[in-house]
């Protein structure tokens, strides 16, 4: 189904966002290096292609007054700036972890609370402690609650709602199966257990499912309004699963990202510092081979700024699309009253 008026969303959040498919496997597919990559790939040709072209010969527009080295300062400048707003990040992350006790024995309590809510509704004596494994638990839980609904209304004489929970039932089915198998084997630490996690439109599948229910109240028997009462409590336990695995996959990329410009300070602030001492384009013979010199080393002093953006640009994507929890649709989207249940 499309998402045109009454229709219901995309399932994966590729097929929900209105990005082309190049922009999305960018902000978020890519690996953040190659992103990085990419990045001073673009500014080294632009800085290269611009000097070329343009009528003024290279060696003048290099040493026409003071160019080089007032750009080198302010590299050397930007990239302390950078590390210092790393630090801050740092000190951020490291905030939320710190606390009183008695803070932290509230953490513990919500989470084992949450744990033990997870372990009754799955009928297992522990819940998983992997991320993928615990919100996989979940994904089969609905998949099953979804079939007990069609199993439940099977008695039901309206061929309308036959035909509207056989359509929610394989939409559900088909999805959590997709995401069952995304997240096989995926590692915390890895984007790909968020991503799969992404992928399940748990919020419109509570929606449909209490529209669903409200809407037959009277047709239905006694179990099918329990089925789909345990199929919405079990929707509903992967939605704050879901935005607490995010929140931690945030804050350990962010603890990366801290570390790795800490690390691409160093050869920034070497490089562009030694090229305001040592570099000068009078010196080279040819004026390409200066440009090339010149945007190389530029390109080196940006390192830590590429890698910042790569990062940032794929967890503000992330809280984008992800703003509300629960059954909300935040995106430009025109719903009417009626559910077309129709393909």
């Amino acid at each position: 189904m499309s998402e045109g008026e009454g229709d219901r969303p995309s399932d994966t959040m590729r097929e929900r966002v209105p990005e082309n498919s190049r922009k999305f496997w960018l902000l978020l597919d890519a690996d953040r290096w190659l992103v990085a990559g990419l990045i001073l790939g673009s500014v080294f040709v632009s800085l290269v292609a611009a000097g070329l072209l343009h009528p003024t010969p290279v060696l003048t527009l290099l040493t026409r007054g003071d160019p080089m080295e007032t750009l080198y300062q302010a590299l050397v400048g930007s990239t302390v700036t950078g590390v210092t707003l790393v630090l801050t990040l740092s000190q951020l992350v490291l905030s939320q972890e710190q606390g009183p006790v008695g803070d932290q024995r509230e953490r513990m309590e919500g989470a084992m609370a949450f744990r033990e809510d997870v372990a009754d509704v799955i009928e297992e004596p522990v819940s998983p402690t992997q991320p993928s494994a615990f919100l996989r638990s979940l994904v089969k839980l609905t998949k099953r609650r979804a079939e007990a609904v069609r199993d439940a209304t099977g008695d039901v004489e309206d061929d309308q709602l036959n035909e509207q929970v056989d359509a929610f039932v394989e939409s559900v089915v088909e999805n959590a199966d997709r995401v069952t198998e995304s997240l096989e084997g995926s590692q915390f630490g890895e984007f790909d257990v968020v991503f799969s996690a992404l992928n399940y439109n748990y919020s419109w599948k509570i929606y449909a499912a209490k529209r669903l229910r409200a809407e037959n109240e009277d047709a239905l028997t006694d179990d099918a309004r329990a089925a789909f009462d345990e199929l919405v409590e079990s929707l509903e336990l992967f939605g704050p699963a879901r935005e607490h695995f995010k929140t931690l996959y945030f804050q350990w990329e962010l603890v990366d990202l801290s570390r790795t410009v800490l690390y691409a300070s160093v050869p920034a602030i070497a490089v562009a510092t030694g090229a305001l001492l040592f570099f000068d384009p009078r010196d080279v013979a040819q004026g390409w081979l200066a440009l090339l010199v010149a945007a190389l080393t530029v390109c080196i002093a940006l390192l830590p700024f590429a890698i910042l953006l790569a990062y940032i640009l794929r967890i503000v994507t992330v809280t984008k699309r992800t703003l509300s929890i629960g059954p909300f649709v935040l995106r430009e989207t025109d719903r009417s009253r009626d559910l077309d249940w129709d393909d």
